[in-house]
């Protein structure tokens, strides 16, 4: 049993640590882009990524191990999260040149995306 305890006292080190250091990351994002909103999305075996998207339309993610910690680390940074990416987060977002020509550059006769 005890070896169970310090596997897992282990294990919340660990996503403590990781959690602070998205936290940081969602801090300097926010910093940068005057303030910012976030959605957690579950991305299977992968994790949970956290979308940003920032007050100037800036947007941007990061992913985080486990849902939990993805929670922990947007209330250590006071990230405003929103349960559903829906239009009125999603109209906040500006797009620029890269995401036309990533998103639908060959439908809009953009650069072809490089094959996988």
């Amino acid at each position: 049993m005890a070896e169970t305890a310090g596997t897992a006292d282990t294990t919340d080190k660990k996503h403590g640590r990781t959690a602070a250091k998205l936290a940081k990351q969602i801090g300097a994002f926010a910093k940068q882009h005057g303030g910012a909103d976030g959605h957690l999305a579950h991305i299977g075996q992968a994790g949970t990524r956290i979308v940003l998207v920032g007050t100037d339309g800036a947007w941007g993610d990061l992913v985080a191990p486990t849902y939990a910690v993805a929670e922990l680390a947007a209330e250590k940074a006071a990230l405003t999260l929103h349960e559903e990416f829906d239009g009125e987060l999603a109209a906040r977002v500006r797009t620029g040149p890269y995401e036309w020509t990533r998103m639908a550059g060959i439908q809009l006769g953009g650069p072809a995306n490089p094959a996988a």
